[in-house]
């Protein structure tokens, strides 16, 4: 048994969920994944027939007899697989002939749900990258010609007796300090995390009270902990920075005037930047308000896309690089009266 369950342990580090099979189609294995996905533990499923765990899995068995016989393996983009009494599951799936001791069928399962949402995380990460590039090359050019407005506001300034022409040279020094201090804060993400143990819960607690100081009136903030969470390696003040960020927005885009819940749970078996985790931190800002307009809903995290006049935009686009700095991901899902910004990070 040490020999069989040393010669699948590659298997377990894989994020996708595979179940090897012998040659009479018997259960030798299910890596964790292929666990968290079919909510089967691999000790009780060992030594069972494939056919005996699902329901109506009839014809996809048949492929894998013909797969045993041929040795040519196959692809089902969309295959139906249930437990009994659970419900069905839409599957991608690769079956591979190999031949390793017992070991004859190798099966790797992808929840096309799953898969898709592993495609989008995929998708915003390169997105994002291009956009803090674009963002980066954009700061520096216009940081260099501000300097000079300015200093030519104020030569300009000196020379002026008159005091109602000197407000209109005290507005473009304003109004440069203002565009120096955007500058500054797109290329502000760009400096590494300084790691070192984060409490969550002492982070939602500062954004608690910084945000309650804010909007003193009507904005309720609950608390939904789970402390038995251990702590986490980040960068403290970056972590503050994103839930923050995500808190303001969510206190500004109901006016000041709402329920905003900070919710902290454990989450098992999850898949961040392709690479699996067994422990992950799921923090979620659940608010009640008007929700994120459609037609925005899926470029909220692009910078200088704001749902809210007179906002920078940039606010969720600096969350978004703060949690990809900590290998985590972000996603938001949003409708009228209610809008949950979902942050996972991973704990080992």
């Amino acid at each position: 048994m040490t020999d069989a369950l040393s010669r699948f342990s590659g298997l377990d580090l894989l994020a996708t969920a595979v179940v090897v099979l012998d040659g009479s189609m018997r259960v030798l294995h299910l890596n964790p994944a292929a666990e968290s996905l079919f909510t089967a533990s691999d000790r009780n499923v060992r030594d069972h027939l494939l056919g005996d765990l699902f329901a109506d899995a009839g014809e996809f068995g048949a492929k894998l007899r013909q797969t045993l016989v041929e040795g040519r393996g196959f692809v089902d983009p969309d295959l139906v697989l249930a437990r009994p009494g659970q419900e069905a599951l839409h599957l991608n799936c690769i079956v591979t002939p190999v031949e390793s001791g017992e070991a004859q069928l190798l099966i790797e399962f992808r929840h096309i749900e799953q898969q898709m949402r592993i495609e989008r995380e995929a998708q915003r990460i390169t997105q994002a990258e291009a956009n803090r590039e674009l963002i980066r090359n954009l700061a520096h050019e216009i940081k260099n010609p501000l300097g000079g407005l300015r200093g030519s506001a104020q030569l300009l300034e000196r020379e002026l007796d008159r005091a109602d022409l000197r407000e209109y040279t005290q507005v473009i020094i304003k109004e440069a300090d203002r565009l120096q201090v955007l500058m500054d804060r797109l290329l502000s993400p760009h400096r590494l995390p300084h790691v070192t143990t984060v409490n969550i819960h002492e982070v939602c607690e500062r954004v608690r009270s910084l945000i309650l100081a804010e909007f003193p009136k009507d904005i309720r903030i609950q608390r939904n902990y789970d402390t038995s969470l251990p702590e986490l390696q980040g960068d403290r003040e970056q972590l503050i920075q994103v839930v923050l960020n995500v808190v303001r927005n969510a206190a500004q885009a109901m006016n000041g005037k709402g329920e905003i819940i900070l919710a902290t749970r454990v989450a098992r078996q999850v898949t961040l930047a392709k690479t699996r985790h067994k422990l992950a931190l799921e923090l979620q800002v659940i608010d009640n308000g008007p929700g994120i307009p459609e037609s925005i809903r899926d470029k909220i995290f692009y910078p200088l896309v704001s749902g809210r006049e007179g906002g920078s935009g940039l606010g969720l686009t600096l969350a978004q690089n703060f949690v990809q700095h900590h290998h985590g991901a972000i996603e938001v899902e949003s409708q009228p009266g209610r809008t949950c910004f979902r942050i996972v990070l991973p704990l080992q």
